[in-house]
């Protein structure tokens, strides 16, 4: 490090790249600002705002540093903003009226497909898609560490796919990445929340098993598909279900303002030890460390490095409900894309708001040509449907334009078609050409009103239109069989010499760090380590809540301890 600073005094260095985390340390900006550059480029600049969907505190502070290394012009570069996200990462780096080039969204080689499929159908689907040879190399994204195994082990039976997730071990990583790169592996199956390191420009298929939680994550993992320009497909499969799935976990990971406020109302001016207010709290263990972490971000409280918890300030509810709010957000734009009446690419060019698109469908999706669906199954209305699609068509024709709600309700006054058949059968009726549905909003008491609204196409006044509509059917395997598990309050594994020996090193961690001692990993992961007893880096990782940072940074002094 120390030579790389001389070299960058004397002006040895073309370039110069660091990770945002390093303008922590002591006199590092200090001495960035005794040589000025001629250009300063923030990579990855979703990370800088908290409504992007990678958000990294560190990347925030960046904007703090700016002023010192100026008039050097800065240029902030990522792929994935929406226009609410580019807004805030002009205001983070005090970036007054830049210019703005937002553009090369369209992938017009990617055939995208949404499909219903029930949970248990999709491991056979995913079989079935991949079996043909001119559909990989491939990466299939499942939800789970698990699921990832199962479904590697499962497609391992017709050719070689191997799985990829951060409970692998660093060596075996690369070891995957090798093969798929030289060809000897022909599908990867991946996490969705883990970064792939690879980059193979004839991908021909991506393929995920479970709903993304934002349009932004889901854009990023299907641009890893045809970046040889040759055809290829995305498909995302989904129903129902996957929306209980999400909602369990946002619950857990978000919870109400009103267990952040449990809480804060235990803290005190003076400092007490962790494991006595959350005893206090009746809490159990993980349910209190993710409100004593939020409380933590948004300044509710202070916990240092011995995590000894004091009161922060009250407004705490304030950025915290923002975030939840945004959070619960992106994942309801995911659901309004899968259910979106348009061309899928135009679709996403519109989210992130690339302007100097040709606004074309691609003509190449299950929208434009369901012909060319994979996963999606689509059947002739019945009688009773093409029904309700005269009596919709009917309602049209005395108006240019009308919103969805309004046009249900005249339509259907008596609540003869449920509201979510109704834009089911929409969606069909603008596959086929009939009507067109357009995305609109407007602003009441400070927030955006987001609605659909539909018109009469030309198509739509054809004689026996209603014939022409074909609605899609979820594929299902048969009831899916689970076992509940009652979510029992986890305990503390108690006080053990060899507990209390990590848990010492933990603080002393987080106190050269200047962080909580959670920072490091929550007593959770304590908990199981402890419990688990692991004697090698794969043992460490395959421990849930540990992956390949923490293993990296820590793994080896843990085995230390351990043994």
């Amino acid at each position: 490090s120390r030579e790389v600073c001389l070299k960058y005094l004397d002006g040895q260095l073309d370039y110069l790249f660091i990770a945002p985390e390093r303008l922590r340390v002591k006199g590092f900006p200090e001495m960035l600002a005794k040589r000025m550059p001629s250009l300063i480029a923030i990579d990855e600049a979703h990370c800088i705002s908290a409504w992007g969907h990678d958000f990294r505190p560190d990347y925030r502070t960046i904007g703090n540093h700016l002023p010192a290394l100026r008039p050097a012009p800065v240029i902030a570069l990522t792929a994935t903003a929406t226009p609410l996200v580019q807004r805030d990462i002009a205001d983070q780096l005090g970036l007054h009226t830049p210019r703005r080039f937002i553009q090369g969204f369209r992938r017009d080689n990617i055939g995208i497909e949404v499909a219903r499929v029930g949970q248990n159908a999709r491991a056979a689907m995913v079989v079935q898609i991949l079996s043909s040879a001119d559909r990989r190399p491939a990466i299939v994204y499942a939800p789970t560490r698990r699921e990832t195994e199962q479904l590697a082990h499962e497609l391992s039976r017709n050719f070689k796919a191997e799985p990829y997730h951060a409970g692998l071990d660093s060596r075996r990583r690369d070891q995957v990445q090798r093969e798929f790169q030289g060809g000897r592996i022909e599908v990867i199956v991946a996490t969705i929340a883990f970064g792939m390191g690879v980059d193979i420009p004839n991908i021909r298929t991506v393929i995920h098993t479970a709903l993304p939680g934002s349009v932004e994550g889901y854009y990023q993992e299907i641009g890893r598909a045809g970046r040889d320009g040759a055809p290829s497909r995305a498909i995302l499969m989904q129903s129902y279900a996957d929306r209980r799935t999400h909602d369990f976990f946002f619950e857990r990971d978000y919870p109400d303002t009103s267990v952040l406020d449990q809480v804060f109302r235990l803290l005190t001016q003076e400092f007490q030890p962790k494991d006595y207010v959350q005893s206090r709290s009746r809490m159990p263990t993980e349910d209190f460390d993710i409100a004593l972490e939020k409380l933590w971000i948004h300044g509710g409280a202070i916990v240092d490095y011995a995590d000894n918890i004091s009161r922060g300030r009250d407004d705490y509810r304030i950025s915290y409900g923002a975030q939840r709010e945004h959070k619960a957000a992106q994942f309801e734009k995911m659901l309004a894309y899968c259910e979106s009446a348009c061309c899928r690419m135009l679709a996403l060019v519109r989210y992130f708001g690339d302007t100097a698109d040709s606004r074309q469908p691609c003509g190449v999706c299950d929208f434009c040509d369901a012909s060319s669906a994979l996963a999606q199954e689509f059947r002739l209305a019945t009688a009773n449907e093409r029904a309700n699609i005269e009596i919709i068509l009917s309602s049209l024709k005395d108006s240019d334009e009308i919103s969805n709600g309004r046009l249900h309700a005249n339509a259907f006054p008596h609540g003869r078609l449920d509201r979510r058949g109704f834009e089911e059968l929409l969606n069909a009726m603008a596959r086929a050409g009939l009507v067109s549905v357009a995305e609109s909003s407007f602003e009441k008491d400070g927030r955006r009103i987001e609605f659909r609204k539909t018109r009469l196409t030309p198509e739509g006044l054809e004689p026996y239109a209603a014939e022409r509509v074909v609605i899609p059917e979820e594929i299902s395997g048969g009831p899916v069989r689970r076992k509940t598990k009652k979510r029992s309050p986890k305990k503390s594994a108690g006080s053990s010499p060899l507990r209390e020996r990590i848990k010492a090193w933990r603080a002393e961690e987080a106190k050269k760090k200047s962080v909580p001692a959670f920072r490091i990993f929550s007593d959770r992961v304590l908990d199981s380590i402890v419990d688990a007893g692991p004697s090698s880096e794969a043992e460490l990782l395959a421990i849930s809540g540990v992956g390949p940072k923490l293993v990296e940074k820590y793994g080896g002094q843990l085995l230390r301890l351990l043994r």
